[in-house]
């Protein structure tokens, strides 16, 4: 008999044995869930719909806690810095992560390294809208509206490096064009800035500004996914002027570097199942957000994906912390 097979036979079986129990026996305490912004944005909505599910699911409680500051990278520094052992969790935006790793020279964690990814659990898609007074009522008009008037329309976004920002870098490198980039103090203050007339242009995420659409006191002219989105039908998308443009992100569940598969797996297969759920879908779809359940392969390509883009964007633009 060949003895070094039959360790190896039985040396595989016992690990995957103990890495089954292992999944089993998890969550045996409540998990902490750290958004890193405050209460009432993407992460926070995506977070407090769904972990409720996967309480139900799971048998365990899940308690959000909100860890803001330094656009997001307070809260995800507790994260990496956690035990990985399944029972703290990150909730964060693809591109915020990706953006604060160029963004700001030094941070207590490695954003590729420190971090394993679980799921994506809901896709965030973007709009570009104008002031009424701007005289541009497609993307084509206003690509060309920019380029006479280059360094004169003002786009105004939600802070330095913010989802928003990259949005307008990314559209700017796209078309072609030359806007001046103005920083407001979060989400809300630069969508009033918009409709005020303030600043003329904004590429942000369609739940910050669909009430102002719907109201017409913006004109959207077109979208940042690759089709057309049920929430506003009729506006065309981006990808109709300038082939191939796509600019979203996931809203994400993200664990310590380290924590072990089997719990990965687990909770990756709970989040599938609450996406399925019809309740939580609808209460996404109101928010403008979209079920976006993948693998946890999926998720790290994809973050390694943004990281790359988001790091030529910044570099180009010379985007950096204030």
């Amino acid at each position: 008999m060949n003895t070094s097979r039959l360790f190896a036979a039985s040396f595989a079986g016992m690990l995957c044995a103990t890495g089954a129990a292992w999944s089993q026996a998890y969550p045996a305490k409540l998990v902490r869930v750290i958004v890193p912004f405050p209460p009432g944005g993407a992460n926070d909505i995506v977070a407090r719909f769904v972990f409720p599910k996967l309480t139900e699911q799971m048998g365990q409680s899940f308690i959000i806690e909100n860890r803001s500051g330094a656009g997001g990278t307070i809260g995800s520094a507790v994260v990496a810095q956690s035990k990985p052992d399944g029972y703290t969790l990150l909730i964060q935006t693809v591109a915020s992560h990706a953006s604060n790793a160029h963004l700001y020279s030094k941070l207590p964690y490695d954003a590729l390294r420190d971090f394993a990814g679980v799921s994506p659990i809901a896709r965030v898609v973007s709009v570009l809208t104008v002031h009424p007074s701007l005289p541009a009522r497609s993307v084509k008009e206003f690509i060309a509206l920019a380029k006479k008037r280059p360094k004169e329309i003002l786009h105004g976004h939600s802070g330095q490096g913010s989802f928003t920002h990259m949005n307008g870098v990314m559209f700017e490198s796209k078309a072609g064009i030359s806007m001046i980039q103005v920083p407001f103090k979060g989400g809300g203050p630069a969508v009033i800035a918009l409709v005020s007339g303030e600043t003329q242009a904004q590429v942000a995420a369609i739940g910050e500004l669909i009430a102002h659409i719907k109201s017409n006191r913006v004109r959207p002219l077109g979208v940042t996914a690759p089709e057309r989105i049920s929430q506003l039908p009729e506006v065309p998308t981006i990808a109709d002027t300038i082939p191939n443009y796509e600019s979203s992100t996931w809203v994400s569940a993200f664990a310590p570097a380290g924590t072990p598969k089997p719990i990965i797996d687990r909770l990756n297969a709970e989040f599938g199942k609450a996406m399925k759920d019809r309740d939580i879908a609808a209460k996404l779809s109101a928010q403008t957000l979209d079920p976006a359940h993948r693998s946890p392969e999926e998720l790290t390509q994809r973050l390694k994906s943004d990281y790359e883009v988001i790091g030529r964007l910044f570099r180009q633009a010379n985007v950096k912390a204030n």
